[in-house]
């Protein structure tokens, strides 16, 4: 005689395997091609329209809202994993209001103890030399981060670089201001937003040959493979700080696509190859910049956009009128 609990639980596991099947594919027809309605409960097949499942399982809260800072208040739950934090923002902090949960004002010994319990809370949070390590370097991509004006996407991927190079015990005997600064210029060029070696030193607190060092050092011991910087990563950041048209920007990653096409574009520098097309474009487009100008932005000198300019005209037979 089979043991009831052995059958309750094949059932339980037939059950999750026919529900599995169901939302898998669909028994009619056969598509793979299946929604699910969590308002219904209802997993229906996108081919056919036949109901596959009509007692779906929520996994959501068992509170309503119907805005998004009433879903804000009665969330019980805290933010997600930041990695821009050293503790990764899992740790909790006590308010210094001297407030209970209702809102009522502590009594005077129950306020000293909470300010004893908040100054260890306090103390405990950075407790190792791997945590002090990472508050003092986390402290320091929000200030370079913050000045030159990245995006979230490229300050978490630069802060996952640094904790891998914790981890691989590459800042010992190293500057952390360095290592900061190499691991936030490698987050622009994986994200596709880079920055030039000059700018990243001009932010920090290192020189440019240190950098580079530190970034020579970040590829060869984490493996990792960065993409090329291409000019026309280059050309939004300079037009904008250009004040120039979405035109004249179409019109210079134009010319870079030519440019590139016939091979001229190979073994320059990418800030030089933007800051000469967005010198083209400026002109085609009636919005006149100055070499000057446009060198001051794109950190380069004024010989390099000219030369960049005349070899991009003479090659692409380009109607421009100085």
């Amino acid at each position: 005689m089979a043991n009831p609990a052995q059958t309750s639980t094949q059932s339980r596991s037939q059950r999750f395997r026919d529900a599995t099947e169901a939302v898998v594919g669909c028994s009619d027809c056969g598509t793979a091609q299946v929604i699910r309605d969590p308002v219904r409960g209802e997993v229906i097949c996108t081919n056919c329209g036949l109901v596959l499942d009509s007692h779906m399982v929520d996994h959501g809260p068992e509170w309503r809202a119907f805005t998004s800072e009433e879903r804000d208040r009665r969330a019980r739950t805290g933010g997600p994993i930041d990695f821009t934090r050293h503790d990764k923002g899992l740790s909790t902090t006590i308010d210094w209001r001297d407030r209970d949960a209702s809102g009522r004002k502590l009594a005077p010994g129950l306020r000293a103890q909470i300010y004893r319990l908040r100054k260890w809370q306090i103390r405990t949070r950075v407790h190792s030399s791997i945590d002090r390590n990472l508050a003092r370097a986390m402290s320091e991509l929000d200030r370079i981060t913050s000045q030159l004006s990245v995006p979230r996407p490229v300050k978490e991927a630069s802060a996952i670089l640094y904790r891998r190079t914790v981890e691989r015990h590459l800042i010992r005997g190293r500057s952390i201001e360095a290592m900061i600064a190499a691991c936030v210029y490698a987050g622009c060029r994986l994200r596709q937003g880079p920055r030039t070696l000059d700018e990243i030193a001009h932010h920090s607190r290192i020189n440019r040959k240190e950098l580079g060092r530190c970034y020579r050092l970040l590829l060869r011991k984490l493996d990792m493979r960065v993409p090329i910087a291409q000019p026309a990563d280059f050309v939004p950041r300079f037009a904008q700080a250009l004040e120039l048209s979405s035109r004249s920007q179409r019109r210079a990653i134009d010319i870079l696509d030519k440019a590139k096409a016939k091979g001229i574009t190979a073994g320059k520098d990418p800030t030089g190859l933007a800051a000469a097309t967005l010198y083209i474009a400026s002109i085609q487009e009636g919005e006149r910049r100055t070499q000057r100008e446009i060198a001051n932005i794109a950190r380069v000198t004024e010989v390099t956009v000219r030369n960049r300019y005349k070899e991009m005209v003479r090659v692409l037979n380009l109607q421009v009128e100085i």
